[in-house]
């Protein structure tokens, strides 16, 4: 659907890497290898999106790098879109319906580092959660988001990831 309105597949790519988690940077030549884009269409898009204010770029090492400009008047709509666009926000619900009890969700893998592999790997933290639901969950939320989706449950989650959901503590 947001590749309809965003008909650039490049910038595109780029809003899912700087806006799904803001601890996510890139620079010119890693992102066209790691989006397996030359780097002129990268380069075009990276300007782009920095003149419009959406990217900060900074200098560091003989490097340019660029981030999400937290500031930006519209940063937090662009990260719900982004969220959106990728099922985060079909994903959180449906977990959470009828899972047990979820103390946290996290996003691990190729999602949490921004980019747009097709595989969601999902952390579930929590005790006495629902596997057989689990089990039956990927299916459904697959055919609603059009992405695989890997679960892990854990009881106390040790890796590092974007964190999506956390209960409020009683």
């Amino acid at each position: 659907m947001l590749e309809n309105l965003i008909t650039s597949k490049t910038r595109l790519r780029l809003l899912v890497k700087f806006f799904i988690n803001v601890a996510n940077e890139g620079y010119l030549r890693g992102l066209a290898t790691e989006m397996q884009e030359s780097t002129n269409a990268i380069r075009k898009e990276l300007n782009n999106l920095s003149e419009a204010g959406y990217l900060i770029r900074q200098d560091s090492e003989n490097k340019i790098t660029y981030k999400a400009n937290q500031k930006h008047p519209f940063f937090n709509l662009l990260q719900q879109v982004v969220h959106k666009y990728i099922g985060l926000d079909t994903l959180v619900e449906l977990v959470l319906d009828r899972m047990g009890d979820v103390r946290r969700v996290y996003i691990i893998g190729d999602y949490a580092q921004g980019i747009d592999s097709g595989v969601i790997e999902v952390v579930l933290e929590g005790e006495h959660l629902n596997e057989t639901y689990i089990a039956n969950l990927s299916e459904k939320i697959e055919l609603e988001i059009n992405k695989k989706v890997r679960f892990f449950v854990v009881t106390q989650n040790q890796q590092n990831g974007l964190l999506i959901y956390e209960r409020d503590k009683e």
